[in-house]
């Protein structure tokens, strides 16, 4: 047998752990690496991306949505350095991914030689759970096994450095011998449930609550039927941060949906009326929207002890796995009579889509971006994966996409970084090629790295078994979050030459690469733009001409503070007409009566 270099046992490695994607892009600090991908028939996949920063944001996509550790490589230097706002991500959305990165050879380190970065001064933050250097070839398995190890235990990035030269050394492996560390694969995760008495703690605030509301976010994913079932017999409410937007149907009638300023009013009621409050596996930041302190008794469920306790004071904190601490609570929950508080929930619920419907079919010139998500939401298929960008995108997401279903959706939820909205969806297409996929861009993010990312599309759809990838884009020559918030936080009119943006044709470049392009500039070309999207056969741009004036107006904004808070702003916004007549018009939906002919 001939003899193997690092670099093969790496890939054999990976193999071995089961890692069928690497996301990358090359570079002459990891040509030892490159070099081994050839000879292993390129096993596992090198996915070229773009740019380093989208292999990162590639392989936080394929680890958030196929519940596996995802896997991404860079060179040296430049390359590495590139890497680091993805493992960013990855990091504050507690994502587990690998990063392999190159570095100079030993014999030049320390010599000011190019390219040479202190990598592990780089990494220290961000891959701080586990960060090592390959310096011999004994080393490689321990330190790979163990950064993959930690990513999946602590939930965060680790980062393994190789030098260019050990890429190249023959691998010899560690030997029954002293300062040598032998490591083994794989890895059986126990399920973790508190004591009995703080269960019982737990239960008896729980039982003794008459109006429960339940946060449940990302960490209750697996715990669907557990939280299903505790809120039937607490008779509770349920909200979601971002996060969590894909743990419970939002056809359920007591989901509230999403909270914060990208919420929902049911929501914002809901915890602002609720006597009772149980986290599931939530980091929610914003406790402004939370119970008042000592209005409600609390409890929390997380995995980890060291983000438990974090945003509420609550009585008890267990630290567990979520669906396994709620199947031992639930033998010791009391079964709540049906009444008013979950009755007022659910009418809050029904009234909040009815407005969401009544806000997206608002005029506007020329489209209303609400329209957009709305007619998307009725024609989502029910296995379909959503990712959303940062930006107004996460606005119009958090609110009008109802999530049913198998459904999947994500975005940069605590970093909120631009950028990750095309590339998480491709990362989505290779963690599950037998799924639709839709990115929801604005387009200040589409000019920054989602046209390159479409490149990267038009390499490898034809490998994907369903070749849907639909990328929206929110058109609308503004950079429009960041525009409102001028305005709303800080009292400043539109500022045009940072905020408005150059006008680029996307469907046109779409076109230029070989994928489906539609153009839409009128509201009733939306529905029938979806369809050929989501119908067809290969990767589609639907390029859409969004009015920049429609408010993301927060939930617990009332009409007269919307009326004040346009008023004031017009002087000196060139958009101040569009600003104060569409934010009235949309804010109004919410005071008028709907189809039942109820008001708020």
């Amino acid at each position: 047998m001939a003899s193997q270099t690092v670099a093969d046992h790496l890939l054999e490695r990976l193999r071995e752990w089961g890692v069928e994607t690497v996301f990358a892009y090359p570079g002459d600090g990891i040509n030892g690496l490159l070099a081994a991908w050839g000879r292993a028939e390129n096993k596992p996949k090198f996915v070229q991306a773009r740019h380093e920063e989208m292999a990162a944001f590639e392989a936080v996509g394929y680890a958030k949505f196929g519940g596996r550790f995802g896997v991404c490589a860079a060179t040296s230097g430049p390359g590495a350095i590139h890497l680091l706002n993805g493992l960013y991500d990855a990091k504050l959305d507690h994502v587990p991914v690998v990063a392999i990165v190159g570095q100079t050879a030993r014999s030049a380190m320390g010599g000011s030689y190019q390219q040479e970065v202190d990598l592990h001064t780089l990494f220290k933050d961000v891959a701080g759970a586990f960060i090592e250097t390959v310096n011999v070839p004994e080393q490689l398995p321990n330190v790979l096994d163990r950064a993959i190890r930690t990513a999946l235990d602590e939930r965060a990035p680790t980062a393994l450095i190789i030098p260019s030269d050990v890429q190249e050394l023959e691998y010899s492996a560690p030997t029954h011998a002293f300062k040598m560390v032998p490591s083994s694969l794989g890895v059986e995760w126990p399920a973790i449930t508190p004591e009995d008495a703080a269960v019982r703690r737990a239960a008896d605030v729980l039982n003794a609550g008459e109006k429960v509301a339940i946060l449940a976010g990302a960490g209750a994913r697996g715990a669907r039927e557990e939280v299903m079932r505790v809120a039937e017999l607490l008779q509770a409410g349920v909200a979601k941060p971002l996060l969590g937007k894909d743990v419970l149907s939002d056809e359920l009638p007591y989901v509230t949906g999403s909270i914060g300023l990208l919420g929902t009013r049911p929501s914002y009621d809901m915890m602002k009326d609720c006597d009772t409050l149980l986290i599931v596996g939530s980091g929610f930041p914003y406790t402004q929207f939370m119970p008042e302190f000592g209005q409600a008794r609390a409890v929390q469920i997380d995995i980890d002890a060291k983000f438990i306790g974090l945003r509420y004071p609550n009585e008890v904190n267990l630290v567990g796995d979520s669906a396994a601490t709620l199947r031992a609570l639930i033998p010791l929950l009391e079964q709540k009579q049906a009444g008013k508080w979950r009755e007022q929930i659910e009418s809050n619920v029904a009234r909040w889509w009815q407005t969401m419907e009544a806000e997206a079919m608002v005029d506007a010139d020329p489209v209303n971006p609400m329209r957009l998500f709305h007619e998307l939401s009725t024609r989502l298929p029910d296995d379909a994966i959503v990712a959303a960008d940062s930006g107004s995108a996460a606005n119009w997401y958090a609110r009008h996409l109802r999530f049913r279903g198998h459904m999947r959706g994500s975005l940069s939820g605590t970093l909120a970084t631009m950028g990750p909205g095309v590339p998480y969806g491709i990362g989505a297409k290779f963690a599950c090629p037998d799924r639709p996929a839709i990115a929801l861009v604005g387009d200040g993010a589409m000019q920054m790295n989602g046209m390159a990312e479409l490149i990267t599309i038009k390499r490898y759809w034809p490998e994907w078994a369903d070749p849907r990838l639909v990328v929206a884009v929110l058109h609308n020559d503004d950079l429009n979050q960041v525009t409102w918030e001028m305005r709303a936080m800080s009292g400043a009119p539109k500022f045009t030459e940072s905020q408005t943006l150059p006008d680029v044709d996307y469907a046109a470049f779409a076109a230029s690469l070989g994928l489906i392009a539609i153009s839409a500039d009128k509201p009733d070309q939306l529905g029938p733009a979806w369809d050929r999207a989501l119908a067809a056969d290969r990767p589609c741009v639907l390029d859409v001409r969004c009015d920049p004036n429609v408010p993301p107006i927060p939930p617990h904004a009332t009409f007269e503070q919307a009326k004040d808070t346009a008023t004031a702003l017009i002087k000196g916004d060139e958009d101040a007409v569009g600003v104060v007549k569409q934010g009235l018009k949309t804010k109004l939906q919410e005071f008028l009566p709907h189809r039942d002919g109820s008001n708020r």
